[in-house]
């Protein structure tokens, strides 16, 4: 491998021209299919088989116009006065037809018109009559939010606060929101403001009226360029610091740019795109960092010209990116064994992107090393080379830390493991759900909406559940049996208010809305989904019918469960695929061993930290956060399988330069202090440049980016400093000699894949 990368290395640095002109046409080539077809992401989190899911896609052939995105306007009266009485109201009114005017808004007006028109026949009315006797024979409740009276006719959609200050503006899409044409959601919020642009009331749109998120800020910008710092002061140069980007950049417009020039033909979620962007960012500028360090050093430690120099590193450092990169394919492609369509896209496309990283660094690096030549170090950099490596100098830190952790060795090892576990505790309070209007920043209309919303109406109407009745036997469901569904429903513990929302043209499926006393991430609204889904055979022994739940709470609860079911598994084959793989690379039973622990212990770390940080709301103020909720029930999963591949990305790039420090004459702890003074610079640059990118996503308003953003940054701090900074070298220097240890029977059965490119070293030196 290191023979063939070494010539590669050569060919791609004489041909620079074609080689970034192959690159080039790429980028031109992927740029020309966006223009073409316009990225079509969604927020829609979809695991098929759930229960909640299969009532979706049941509703879609039965009642296509109940299973359209779903739009909520909060409208709030900002001066004391009530939003149903005079001017307010006109500017209501006209929002409210505005709204419905929209190309694909269903104007439920029209529907209530066309079933009026039907007279007798109208199942619909039939239905709606039952139950409003069905209600006239209870007592209502004062406090009850009623309907928007208008010319004694309801306003389909909207209802008023008990104290007049709030309306809520309920209707839906033709679609998916995600499939509606891009800005059509903006266009329907700005229609809305605009009808009510001369009276002081807000426009507050709920969290479900995001057709594509926001997936690079200010915060993406700001950790791309203290990356671009850390390469400076890494590399020395402007020069040098700037192939790492531009190599990170090409991949990443390949990679993402690809993937979003087929997300209109391939179902894909903004968190595939976001993830496939994090990662290309951040392997794109290590692996290209580690290459370019490796060339300065053999041009100013071994005095090779730059083509040498640059093949030399391809063939060695290239070596390493292409075994840690192989590790990051890897665990993402383990995905796919938990056959959830979701994760697989985000695989696929997260691991392509990846590759095409590996590929950069690989291919068009050593290209634009060729355009840089000899000017990769300034002459300053080359004179004071000589006297710097003999004093030592570069490497004073590392020395003292590496010489500390081999000394207390035993101290270091237990702390480590202490701190990790002080670190993992909160993972034990760990609740997973949907990030809801709660999980947004304050200032962000939709936690505006939400809490103007639990505040004038109570906490459900944030997060309504739908309840879907359909015959078991395809006869039509009786009126009257539709009114005791309603009461049945109305009379169970935790509901608030239930209405029809529809019925089929057979009335053989009836859609109710019900509103749960509870916010949708909470337990008792939890309880509430289990007790109706529970209930389902009492119904079906009363009425004949099939009770489905679905809805943001069903939705979350099911989610939950089947990738809490799925992570033990994931996360077995992912341990069994590190064992394998290290001891292919490292030819030793102890380093994999040490490497899959010291990895379980950086995840357990991190899902503590995002614990406290999101659901207990520990501080927040720091990363401009104020909102607590459920940790996202995809970022476990996620975050096991992405901190693997980096976290061996961090661990070849160590534990290879201590084995090379070994199969060079070095025994026992002397070849870990020679090793990790080696590549610790470089490795510790690495992670601060790759928790740079990542922290930069913390700040991005969506919620679920925030939350992984966050994780994968504190789980390579964790990783990157905690672990393999200071556990590895401890247990490396416990083990000692015996680290490197194999059978000979399975030392004779493996191939010697040679990372290091000891065999390149000693050809080179032959020749």
């Amino acid at each position: 491998m290191s023979s063939l990368l070494y010539r590669w290395g050569k060919t791609a640095y004489a041909g620079k021209w074609w080689v970034s002109g192959v690159w080039l046409l790429l980028i031109a080539g992927i740029v020309t299919l966006i223009v073409m077809n316009p990225p079509k992401l969604s927020n829609e989190i979809r695991i098929d088989g759930t229960p909640a899911q299969e009532v979706i896609d049941d509703l879609a052939d039965r009642l296509p116009d109940a299973s359209g995105g779903q739009g909520i306007l909060a409208f709030h009266s900002t001066d004391g006065e009530r939003i149903d009485e005079g001017e307010n109201l006109a500017a209501l009114l006209d929002a409210v037809d505005d709204v419905y005017g929209e190309a694909h808004v269903i104007d439920a007006r029209e529907v209530m018109a066309d079933e009026m028109a039907k007279g007798p026949d109208s199942l619909l009315l039939q239905a709606s009559a039952a139950i409003g006797q069905a209600q006239g024979s209870t007592a209502a409740d004062a406090d009850a939010p009623t309907p928007l009276i208008v010319e004694q006719m309801p306003v389909p959609g909207v209802v008023v606060s008990a104290d007049g200050q709030t309306a809520l503006f309920q209707f839906a899409f033709d679609e998916q929101t995600f499939e509606l044409p891009e800005g059509t959601v903006d266009e329907t919020i700005e229609t809305a403001e605009t009808a009510v642009a001369d009276e002081d009331i807000d426009v507050l749109p709920s969290s479900t009226m995001i057709q594509i998120p926001e997936l690079i800020g200010v915060g993406e910008i700001v950790g791309v360029a203290i990356a671009a710092l850390v390469l400076i002061a890494t590399l020395g140069s402007l020069v040098a610091a700037g192939l790492p980007l531009v190599s990170a950049l090409s991949g990443i417009g390949v990679g993402v740019g690809g993937a979003f020039a087929i997300s209109s033909i391939v179902p894909m979620h903004s968190l595939t795109a976001v993830l496939a962007l994090m990662l290309g960012l951040a392997v794109g500028i290590d692996y290209a960092l580690f290459i370019v360090n490796r060339q300065r050093r053999f041009i100013l430690d071994q005095r090779l010209t730059a083509r040498e120099a640059t093949a030399r590193a391809i063939g060695t450092a290239g070596s390493a990116v292409f075994f840690a990169g192989t590790t990051v394919v890897i665990a993402l492609l383990a995905l796919t064994v938990v056959q959830i369509q979701l994760l697989t896209t985000m695989a696929f496309t997260a691991a392509a992107t990846v590759i095409i990283a590996v590929l950069s660094a690989l291919t068009l690096l050593p290209a634009l090393l060729g355009f840089v030549g000899e000017r990769i170090c300034s002459p300053k950099a080359r004179l004071n080379a000589g006297t710097a490596h003999e004093a030592g100098s570069s490497h004073r830190v590392a020395n003292r830390w590496s010489g500390f952790l081999v000394r207390h060795r035993y101290l270091a090892a237990i702390g480590s493991l202490v701190i990790a576990g002080v670190l993992a505790a909160p993972a034990l309070d760990m609740d997973l759900g949907l990030p809801s209007g709660a999980s947004y920043h304050p200032d962000t209309p939709q936690r505006q909406s939400f809490e103007v919303v639990g505040d004038a109406f109570g906490d459900g109407y944030n997060g309504p559940l739908v309840v879907v009745a359909t015959s078991l036997d395809d006869d039509t469901i009786p009126a009257t049996d539709l009114a005791e569904i309603y009461t049945d429903l109305t009379d169970l513990d935790g509901v608030t208010a239930v209405s029809l929302g529809g019925l089929d043209e057979d009335g053989t499926t009836a859609v109710f809305s019900l509103i749960p006393e509870t916010a949708p991430t909470s337990q008792d609204t939890a309880d509430l989904v289990t007790a109706l889904r529970d209930a389902s055979s009492a119904f079906a022994d009363d009425y004949g019918v099939d009770i489905g739940v679905t809805g943001f709470s069903a939705l979350a609860i099911d989610v939950s469960e089947r990738l809490a079911d799925v992570l033990p598994l994931y996360i077995a084959v992912v341990v069994g695929l590190s064992l394998i793989v290290l001891l292919l690379v490292f030819r030793s039973i102890i380093v994999p061993i040490k490497a899959t622990v010291g990895f379980l212990l950086s995840v357990a770390a991190t899902f503590g930290a995002t614990t406290a940080v999101f659901q207990w709301g520990w501080l927040q103020p720091i990363f401009g956060m104020d909102a607590t909720a459920p940790v996202l029930s995809l970022l476990p999963i996620i975050i096991t399988g992405v901190l693997y591949g980096l976290a061996m990305d961090y661990e070849v790039f160590l534990v290879s330069s201590m084995k090379e420090a070994h199969v060079h004459g070095a025994r026992g702890r002397e070849s870990v202090t020679r090793g990790f003074t080696v590549a610790s610079r470089v490795v510790v640059a690495a992670a601060i440049i790759m928790t740079s990118v990542f922290a930069g996503f913390i700040y991005n308003p969506e919620p679920m980016i925030a939350q992984v953003g966050f994780a994968l940054a504190f789980g390579i701090l964790v990783d990157a400093f905690l672990v393999r900074m200071t556990l590895v070298p401890a247990v490396m220097a416990i083990f000692g000699e015996r680290a490197w240890w194999l059978p000979r029977w399975l030392d004779r059965a493996l191939p010697d894949l040679d990372i290091e490119g000891d065999k390149l070293t000693k050809q080179l030196a032959t020749d």
